[in-house]
C-alpha cells in the first residue's frame, strides 16, 4: 500500500474502530502512531474524530512533543492504530496521537500495523523486503518492550505475511499465535464474487478459503464453501454451476482485485480494507459463528496441509475465546494442492530473503 494513500484507509478505518464496530460498545484508549512529519495529519484525524461525536471517545490528548531523532525503520513510514481496554474500567474513552513508540505501544491490547514501504518504480524485490524488514523489526521490538504480552497484532502493510513474520520474530516474548495478517479483504472479495454469481446477498455465502500469501499467488478456494439459495444450503460448486469460471476468472478476479481498484480509482482499497480490518478484529474478539470459518494469515506450525511451518500463511480459521484454531482435515484435490504449494513457495522465498536481512 502506498504511503500517500494511507490517509484514505486511515480515514475509513479509524472511525469504525472508534465507534466500537470491531470490539463492541466499550470506551477505549485509541492510540495513533506515526512518524514526526505526519503529526499534523494525525491532529487532523483527531479533529475529525471529535467532529464524529462518538460516545466511546471523551478525551482527546493532543500534545506538542519535541522532535526527536527518528529510530531506524520508523522513518520509512510507520503507522499504527492501537488500543487499550483499560478505559472500560473508568468509563473514559481517549485518543492519543503520538510519534514515539513508547507511547504508541505501551500496554496496548491490540495493534493494527498499516504502514509499510511501497514498491517504487525500478525497485528490486529484495530492496523492498529489506526496507520492510527494518520497519517491522522496529515495530516487533517495540511491541516486545512496551505492549501487553496478550496483545493481538494484525499486520495490514504489505507484503503482509512476511512483515507479520518479521514482527513476530522480533517480539520473542509475545506468543506467535497473537500475530496475524489480513487476508480477510481477499476472503470478502471471494464471498462477494460467489454471491453475485448466484444472485444472493454476501451473507448467504460462507466458508470460502484464502490459502497462502496476500499477493497475486493467493488461492481463493470454494471447494468447501456453502451458499444459501432459496432457503436451502448447497455446495458452492453446485450453486454456481460453472466450474470453468470457478477455476478461472473467479480466481484471477480475486487475486488481481486490488490492482483493478487502483486502476479504476487511482487509489488503493480504503472502504473495503477498513471493513475487512474490522471483520478480522471482531472475529478475534467475539469468535466466529458456529459451523463457519474465515481466512486469516497465521503462523503455520502444526498445520495438517503440508505447508512449511515457519511461515505466516492464510488458512481456514475458527476462533473461540480470542484463540484461533486451524480447520484441519479438509480434503484437498490436485488442483488445490498445486495452487496451495505455489503460494507457499513464494512465501518461502520471501521469508528466506527477509531472514537474511533480519540477521544482518
Amino acid at each position: 500500500m502506498k504511503r500517500k494513500e494511507l490517509p484514505g484507509l486511515r480515514g475509513s478505518a479509524v472511525p469504525r474502530v472508534a465507534s466500537g464496530e470491531p470490539i463492541g460498545q466499550q470506551p477505549i484508549v485509541l492510540v495513533l502512531l506515526d512518524i514526526p512529519p505526519m503529526l499534523p495529519v494525525l491532529d487532523g484525524v483527531v479533529m475529525e474524530l471529535q467532529d464524529c461525536a462518538l460516545p466511546l471517545l471523551m478525551e482527546f490528548n493532543i500534545e506538542e512533543e519535541e522532535e526527536e531523532e527518528e529510530e531506524e525503520g520508523l522513518k520509512r513510514g510507520l503507522w499504527l492504530a492501537g488500543w487499550r481496554g483499560d478505559a472500560a474500567a473508568n468509563q473514559m474513552g481517549e485518543v492519543i496521537p503520538t510519534d514515539t513508540v513508547e507511547v504508541g505501544f505501551k500496554d496496548i491490547d491490540a495493534a493494527i500495523l498499516v504502514g509499510s514501504m511501497p514498491r517504487k518504480e525500478g525497485m528490486e524485490r529484495k530492496d523492498l523486503l529489506k526496507a520492510n524488514v527494518a520497519i517491522f523489526k522496529t515495530q516487533g521490538a517495540a511491541l516486545d518492550k512496551f505492549a501487553k504480552k496478550t496483545v493481538k497484532v494484525v499486520v495490514v502493510g504489505n507484503p503482509a505475511n512476511t512483515n507479520c513474520l518479521i514482527a513476530s520474530k522480533s517480539a520473542p516474548s509475545i506468543p506467535k499465535e497473537n500475530f496475524s495478517c489480513l487476508t480477510r479483504l481477499d476472503h470478502n472479495r471471494a464471498s462477494s464474487q460467489v454471491a453475485m454469481r448466484c444472485g444472493v446477498s454476501a451473507d448467504k455465502v460462507k466458508n470460502v478459503i484464502i490459502w497462502g500469501n496476500h499477493s497475486s499467488t493467493q488461492y481463493p478456494d470454494v471447494h468447501h464453501a456453502k451458499v444459501e439459495v432459496g432457503g436451502a444450503e448447497t455446495a458452492a460448486y453446485d450453486a454456481v454451476k460453472d466450474e470453468a469460471w470457478l477455476r478461472g476468472d473467479f480466481i484471477s478476479t480475486v487475486q488481481l482485485r486490488g490492482a483493478a481498484v487502483i486502476k479504476a480509482r487511482k487509489l488503493s482499497s480504503a472502504m473495503s480494507a477498513a471493513k475487512a480490518i474490522c471483520d478480522h478484529v471482531r472475529d478475534i474478539w467475539f469468535g466466529t459463528k458456529e459451523g463457519e470459518f474465515i481466512s486469516m494469515g497465521v503462523y503455520a506450525a502444526g498445520n495438517s496441509y503440508g505447508i512449511p511451518e515457519d511461515l505466516i500463511y492464510s488458512f481456514p480459521i475458527e476462533i473461540k475465546n480470542k484463540t484461533w484454531k486451524m480447520v484441519g482435515g479438509l480434503p484437498i484435490n490436485d488442483f488445490s494442492r498445486a495452487k496451495m504449494d505455489a503460494t507457499a513457495a513464494e512465501l518461502v522465498e520471501e521469508r528466506d530473503t527477509a531472514m537474511n536481512f533480519l540477521s544482518q
